[in-house]
């Protein structure tokens, strides 16, 4: 199992908005697509921190070349609600 972490700083005025984001459109993206697993997102004020599990490396590197993925990449940064985001770390999950 694979796991990849996002974390983000967005403006606390606009949380909703970044959480309907998140429920509406994030999720249905990463469900789209082969070897996910399940996701936690996570917020506590300004902070957000996104988990996504998935099957295998390949999965995790064929989210991020996939169009879906960047067109959802490009539309939260256009947003305006994410004042800062951090690239993903994806490593082995160890239990």
């Amino acid at each position: 199992m694979i796991v990849r972490i996002w974390r983000a700083e967005i403006d606390p005025a606009r949380a909703e908005e970044y959480e309907r984001f998140a429920n509406e459109r994030s999720l249905p993206m990463f469900r789209s697509h082969r070897g996910f697993r399940g996701a936690a997102m996570m917020r506590e004020g300004a902070d957000c921190t996104v988990v996504t599990l998935w099957d295998r490396p390949e999965d995790a590197a064929a989210l991020e070349s996939s169009d879906r993925y960047r067109e959802t990449v490009e539309a939260i940064m256009n947003s305006g609600f994410v004042r800062h985001a951090e690239q993903a770390v994806v490593a082995p999950l160890s239990t």
